[in-house]
């Protein structure tokens, strides 16, 4: 079984990607860039991961509120395009990883600058 949820995320994943940059038109979702998904064992609810390219608290914002509007036409489209009986309920969720990963090159950055300052 966890085989065939891995299949279903990636196809996820696939086919949300692929919504969002052909049918989805809304502004605040430019840039946006899926992640990830998690999908529980009965099919009910699958949590998307994304990024985005700007680090304003009011970008994430805006790519959320986007999100959110676009969810039902999304779920319409995967409903189409996947062959499973059912069609989880959908929700966005900005990725920690990313702005994690960026935190510890910045701590590097600083600290190979502070080991110049010193040497």
């Amino acid at each position: 079984m966890k085989h065939r949820i891995g299949r279903v995320e990636a196809e996820i994943q696939r086919e949300v990607t692929d919504i969002l940059l052909k049918r989805v038109r809304d502004p605040r979702v430019e840039g946006v860039t899926i992640t990830g998904v998690d999908v529980t064992q009965d099919l009910a609810y699958c949590k998307i991961y994304y990024s985005i390219l700007s680090d304003l608290a009011s970008a994430a914002e805006k790519a959320q509120a986007g999100l959110d509007k676009a969810t039902p036409l999304i779920r319409r489209e995967l409903s189409q395009r996947l062959t499973t009986y059912k069609i989880p309920e959908l929700s966005f969720h900005q990725d920690p990883s990313v702005r994690y990963g960026e935190h510890i090159d910045q701590l590097i950055r600083q600290l190979h600058v502070d080991g110049h300052e010193e040497g």
